[in-house]
C-alpha cells in the first residue's frame, strides 16, 4: 500500500490540495488501487477480444 500512498501524496503535493488526514489518504490509494486494476482489466479485455476476432477470421 505504501507505492499507492506514494502515489497519492505526489497528486495531493502537484495539485496543492490541502494535506488529507491519515484516514483520507488511505482511502485516496485504496481508490487509486480500483481504477489500476479496472484500467487493467479494461485493458486485458480489449487485448482478449482483438486476439479472438484475429482467431476467428
Amino acid at each position: 500500500m505504501k507505492p499507492l500512498l506514494f502515489l497519492a501524496n505526489a497528486f495531493i503535493n502537484t495539485f496543492g490540495i490541502t494535506q488529507p488526514s491519515e484516514a483520507a489518504a488511505k482511502r485516496a490509494s485504496q481508490f487509486i488501487a480500483f481504477l489500476i486494476g479496472m484500467v487493467l482489466l479494461i485493458f486485458l479485455a480489449v487485448i482478449g477480444f482483438g486476439l479472438y476476432m484475429i482467431a476467428r477470421r
